[in-house]
């Protein structure tokens, strides 16, 4: 089981053309007018495609990985196949739009048999990817597991009255993330549909993950609602829960002249005060609340002025990034949670109640050997409590990253370790860690940053490492 989020975040989608009609005169309507509505069919893929289908695979994907079959089906004569790679070659990922809208609105779940040819689990499955409308309504089931056997499979919709314009059908990604992890076997789908099974119930949305959260933050500030969940009962008496769009939603804010937010659950903070932000999803009140607590302006970190040939950048708007696979990792144990703030069309990482937590850049790993030093910038409005810890983690030649109980790295692994004995309250603090030490030998393969300790709730930005 994987216990990594958002595991492929850096998947490139497709977009879709988007057509617009230009209406040359403007009539009232007459009384007998009627509005366009789209087709109900319900089926994906029962021995092919249903109605009109596209097949997009996502930038850096293994296109061949899914393929018709007649071997080996559930029913009928064919099912969809899907050939997973070995770790280190590639991922399975793709979508499947329908060529025309379709209203999906009298349906509760999208439904399919499936089975793997060995035990394994789907990274993240679902519906609704639907590039002419910026995926306004993608559902995501993370973690599906499969046996070698057919089983029957249910992904609940969040609030169908939604999907009366929908084109996103299906969509998958999985790959290998370690040797470890599974990799190089075979999965099929068949009879995939949706239906109205009338046997789903009790919702439970949630935004940031059901937790009511307070943050201390700055005009001209824009924060990214996340943890966007909606936890429903299958009937069979699981409890299923699928990370679902901001458009499912209605965000609501009690003060807007200190908050106001917008249907992507992106938080505006326009003035001085205190707001908070709700929200509701089919009419049933969210868990989960984000208390602002604005304060003024938030000053810019520094610019950097390094030319870019001389920097690799993690986070940063001054330059291209590379890959990251997480800014917070999840890690067991961990109580930190993360933030996206825009402040002054500037991105920031905004981490609270952090104990620690890790960003990791695996896929591919850094090489940073013609590199002397790493740079951060870091903002806090908090007294530092004790020693506050940056860690700059490679991969060792193995392809895993391994560690002890005290998270120190073992076998062929190497860190290091840089103290921040203090931090000045309200201000930006630029801290720059040479790659020496251990690490110095092993720094063509580095893979993850660790903050641990010492400052519960802390600004981030140009992390980069640098000539």
């Amino acid at each position: 089981m994987k216990t990594r989020k958002n595991t492929y975040s850096k998947i490139i989608l497709y977009v879709g053309l988007i057509f617009i009609t230009a209406i040359s005169c403007e009539r009232d309507l007459s009384d007998d007018a009627e509005f366009a509505t789209y087709p109900t069919t319900p089926d994906i893929f029962i021995d092919g495609f249903v109605g009109g289908l596209d097949y997009f695979p996502f930038g850096g994907s293994f296109a061949e990985a899914f393929s018709v079959e007649t071997e080996e089906t559930y029913l009928g004569s064919a099912s969809m196949r899907f050939d997973i790679p070995q770790f280190g070659v590639s991922y399975g990922g793709a979508t499947f739009p329908s060529t025309g809208p379709r209203d999906l609105s009298g349906y509760d779940a999208l439904t399919f048999w499936a089975k793997a040819s060995q035990g394994a689990d789907i990274n993240e499955i679902g519906f609704g990817i639907n590039g002419d409308t910026n995926n306004k309504f993608q559902v995501t089931l993370q973690n599906l597991p499969l046996t070698t056997n057919w089983a029957k499979y249910v992904i609940a919709i969040p609030d169908a009255s939604k999907l009366n314009q929908e084109k996103g059908m299906f969509w998958y990604a999985e790959g290998a993330e370690n040797q470890f992890d599974e990799g190089g076997y075979t999965f099929w789908i068949d009879e995939l549909r949706f239906e109205k099974l009338g046997t789903i119930g009790q919702p439970q949305p949630a935004i940031l993950n059901g937790v009511d959260e307070v943050q201390q933050t700055f005009v001209d500030t824009n924060i990214t609602l996340s943890g966007l969940t909606q936890t429903q009962n299958l009937g069979s008496g699981q409890n299923q829960t699928v990370s679902v769009a901001p458009s499912y939603f209605e965000f609501t804010s009690s003060d807007v002249d200190v908050a106001i937010v917008n249907e992507l659950g992106v938080v505006s903070v326009v003035g001085t005060g205190t707001a908070t932000i709700t929200a509701t999803l089919g009419n049933v009140a969210a868990n989960g609340s984000l208390t602002i607590e604005s304060t003024g302006a938030l000053a810019t970190a520094p610019t950097p002025t390094l030319p870019a040939a001389n920097v690799i950048s993690i986070f940063s708007n001054a330059y291209n990034d590379v890959p990251v696979d997480f800014f917070n990792a999840g890690w067991t144990g961990s109580t930190t949670e993360t933030t996206d703030i825009n402040s002054g069309g500037n991105d920031i990482k905004y981490y609270t109640q952090n104990n620690f937590v890790g960003i990791g850049f695996e896929n591919p790993t850094v090489d940073a050997s013609a590199m002397t030093h790493m740079h951060i910038d870091i903002y806090t409005d908090d007294v530092i409590n004790g020693n506050f810890e940056i860690q700059i983690r490679d991969r060792g030649a193995n392809g895993v990253i391994n560690s002890d109980n005290n998270g120190f790295p073992t076998e062929d692994d190497a860190d290091l370790r840089y103290s921040v004995n203090s931090l000045p309250q309200g201000q930006w603090t630029s801290i720059d860690i040479p790659l020496s030490g251990n690490i110095a030998s092993q720094k063509n393969n580095l893979a993850l940053l660790v903050f641990v300790g010492g400052v519960p709730n802390f600004y981030v930005d140009n992390i980069y490492f640098y000539n």
